[in-house]
């Protein structure tokens, strides 16, 4: 009798050990759908699509690291963290070239306000409130350009590929993100984001349908840009 009710003993521990370990699980997890949540305070995205009538895009902006050689940062909109890396010249304003041309392409329902002209209101209204929040600059640039929406674009990564298109050292590498806020509010509608560095079919079975669209080959940073910004634009709002 003694040893069944030793047996008993240990089951009875054993259960509790695996309960305590399932509320610790439970807890963890908990935490961090919680800073998940922290992160997008204040992110209220209408349902629905949002449809403007005019709509700016300021100029993309490269986002850089502290450290030289890479490093993680965070979108100064919605906090979101991206593995970084700085690149020389302004891959960035090839990249906001390429985005105003597909979405030209793409023959939209709002008239879009760009250019030499929406540069150079950001700069003044930015240089003219340096303490302001950065929502607030942004709404103070739509409402100066008599827009209803405005779009921020950031590349975070553009890393050239090493080698040839059948064979390379290192692969094109690619992080960006582009966002559509409503200028009366200063409400995030709209946020999409592409970051993708080129692998074999080998490598990533998942990417068979990249693998087909590049031909099977290794491509450039500007092409995987390209590329990125051909899905970001499928869900962007009032396109066809």
């Amino acid at each position: 009798m003694a040893k069944a009710k030793g047996g008993g003993i240990i089951k009875k521990s054993s259960c509790f050990r695996r309960f305590f370990y399932i509320l610790l699980i439970i807890g963890f997890l908990s935490t961090l759908v919680a800073c998940h949540h922290r992160q997008d305070e204040g992110i209220a995205v209408p349902e629905g699509r949002i449809v403007f009538d005019r709509i700016a895009v300021l100029p993309f902006q490269q986002i850089v690291p502290e450290e030289p050689h890479g490093g993680s940062v965070s979108c100064p909109i919605c906090g979101v963290i991206f593995n970084a890396m700085r690149t020389a010249g302004t891959p960035e304003a090839m990249v906001e070239q390429r985005f105003l041309e597909q979405l030209e392409k793409r023959k939209p329902k709002f008239r879009v306000i760009a250019g030499d002209r929406v540069a150079g209101m950001y700069h003044r209204v930015s240089s003219e409130s340096l303490k302001a929040p950065l929502r607030q600059i942004l709404r103070n640039v739509g409402s100066e350009l008599g827009a209803e929406g405005i779009v921020i674009g950031y590349l975070y990564r553009f890393r050239e590929r090493k080698g040839a298109s059948f064979s390379v050292e290192q692969p094109a590498s690619v992080a960006l993100e582009i966002h559509l806020l409503r200028v009366e509010d200063g409400v995030l509608v709209w946020r999409a984001a592409f970051d993708r560095t080129q692998s074999s079919l080998m490598e990533d079975l998942l990417q068979i349908g990249s693998f087909y669209r590049e031909k099977a080959r290794w491509v450039t940073a500007e092409e995987l840009a390209e590329e990125g910004l051909e899905k970001i634009l499928e869900s962007f709002p009032g396109l066809p």
